[in-house]
C-alpha cells in the first residue's frame, strides 16, 4: 500500500508540478508512445540479454513483492519459533525417533500441518527436515550443521535476490537508454531543419521527452521497486537464520526455551514478540 501511495505522490507531484509552473503536458503525451515504445522495447531486450530465463521468469514476482514487501509477518515468526520449540522439545525428551516420522513426510505432520504458512515454504520446511536427517545419521557436530546451513541460506538468498538484482540493473541502464531515444529524436528534427522555429520546438521538445522518461523510469518506478524487493528479501533471510540458530543452540545442548530465545533475538525489531509472549505461548504447546 506503501508503494502505490508513493508512485501516485511521484506522478501527481511531476507531471502536476510540470503543468503548474506551464509546461504543456501536450508535447509529452505526443512524444510518449513513440519514446516508450524505444525505451521500453531497448531495456526488455537487454533485460532479456543479460539474465538467465529463470530471472526473467521470476521478475513479475519480484515487482509484486516490491509492492508488498517482506513475506513473513510477526504471526509467521511466532509459529517459526513455535514448531521449532516443539520439534527441539520432542527430541530432547523422546529423542530423534519421535520426529522421524515428523520429518519423513512433513506434509502429513501433525505438527507441520499446524503452521499451513510455514509448511507451503519448501526451502524452510526442507531446511529443518534435512538438518534433522543428518542428526539420525550421526552427523552431530554444531560448528558442520552451522557451516552447512549458512551455505543452504547463502544459496537460497542469492537465487532469490536474482530478479531484484536484474531490475536493478535494468534501472542502472534506463537512463542511457533514454538519452539513445533522445539522440534518435534530435536525429528526426535535423532532418527537419526546415521547418520554422515552432515546430522545431516542438520536436526538440519531445526528442528531450526521450531522457526524461529515462530518468524517470530509472530513479522513480524501476530503482526504488528493486531496492524494496532486494530489502524484502534481506529481511526475509532472517526467517532461515532463525532456524539455523535454534537447531544449532539445541545441538550444542541447550534446553528449547533457551534454544528458542536464541531464534527469537534475530526477530526483526518491529515483529520481535517479547520473551513473556513467546513463554507464554510456549507453555499451551502440546508436545506429541
Amino acid at each position: 500500500m506503501l508503494s502505490l501511495v508513493g508512485l501516485i505522490l511521484i506522478f501527481v507531484l511531476v507531471f502536476g508540478g510540470y503543468i503548474h509552473s506551464g509546461g504543456k503536458i501536450e508535447i509529452i503525451l505526443h512524444a510518449l508512445p513513440h519514446e516508450l515504445t524505444m525505451i521500453f522495447g531497448a531495456a526488455l531486450g537487454a533485460f532479456m540479454v543479460a539474465n538467465k530465463a529463470a530471472v526473467v521468469k521470476k521478475t513479475g514476482k519480484a515487482l509484486i513483492l516490491g509492492f508488498k514487501g517482506p513475506k513473513w509477518k510477526k504471526q509467521d515468526y511466532k509459529d517459526l519459533l513455535c514448531l521449532l520449540f516443539i520439534i527441539c522439545k520432542l527430541m530432547k525428551s523422546k529423542g530423534m525417533i519421535a520426529v522421524e516420522a515428523h520429518i519423513e513426510k512433513p506434509e502429513e505432520s501433525s505438527i507441520f500441518k499446524q503452521y499451513p504458512s510455514i509448511l507451503k515454504d519448501h526451502f524452510a520446511v526442507d531446511m529443518i527436515c534435512d538438518t534433522l536427517r543428518t542428526l539420525t545419521m550421526g552427523v552431530e557436530n554444531p560448528m558442520q550443521i552451522e557451516d552447512s546451513l549458512d551455505k543452504q541460506i547463502e544459496k537460497h538468498h542469492h537465487e532469490a535476490a536474482g530478479p531484484g538484482h536484474a531490475l536493478q540493473g535494468m534501472a542502472d541502464g534506463l537512463p542511457a537508454i533514454g538519452i539513445v531515444a533522445a539522440v534518435l529524436g534530435v536525429i528526426k528534427t535535423m532532418a527537419s531543419i526546415k521547418e520554422p522555429p515552432e515546430i522545431l520546438g516542438g520536436m526538440i521538445g519531445g526528442a528531450l521527452v526521450g531522457t526524461f522518461l529515462g530518468v524517470f523510469l530509472a530513479y522513480c518506478i524501476v530503482g526504488p521497486l528493486a531496492s524494496k524487493n532486494l530489502a524484502a528479501h534481506d529481511q526475509d533471510q532472517q526467517f532461515y537464520f532463525i532456524i539455523r540458530d535454534v537447531l544449532v543452540a539445541h545441538l550444542k545442548g541447550m534446553a528449547p526455551q533457551i534454544s528458542m530465545e536464541m531464534g527469537r533475538s534475530l526477530v526483526p525489531g518491529y515483529y520481535q514478540p517479547t520473551f513473556a509472549e513467546m513463554e507464554e505461548l510456549s507453555g499451551t504447546l502440546k508436545i506429541e
